[in-house]
């Protein structure tokens, strides 16, 4: 059965500031620390964390959602991409990000903490600065 995982966090920074940092190459390389290269295109394929990610985007409704097929160097050949949506909504702290990951192959849960130690911990650290 495929892993699907639901996680959010609060980012003190707009909506439209965390969008347009994570559809740029040198804005998501600031917000992770990994090396990426973006597009804030549909259709365009995107790396993050060294090519360690990657993807294509598939829907893009500027300033609220992202959707983007996602896969990472671990998924076998044998493997669909998995499809993530970030939500980003207004909050009185900033930015509620919510990421909706899913089709996940069996047994890889070892995401759920890669979300919260490479993108949500500093990001973080990235706009609170």
């Amino acid at each position: 059965m495929k892993e699907t995982l639901e996680l959010s966090t609060i980012i003190h920074a707009t909506p439209e500031t965390i969008y347009n940092a994570w559809l740029s190459s040198e804005g998501h390389t600031a917000m992770t620390g990994g090396e990426a290269e973006c597009t804030n295109e549909v259709g365009d394929s995107y790396s993050a964390w060294d090519g360690y990610i990657t993807g294509t985007n598939t829907k893009l409704t500027p300033h609220s959602t992202i959707e983007q097929t996602w896969r990472t160097s671990e998924f076998s050949e044998d493997d669909e991409d998995s499809h993530l949506i970030v939500q980003l909504k207004e909050h009185a702290s900033g930015t509620e990000v919510t990421l909706i990951h899913t089709n996940i192959p069996e047994g890889q849960t070892q995401y759920e903490n890669g979300w919260k130690e490479h993108y949500f911990a500093p990001m973080g650290d990235y706009f609170n600065d």
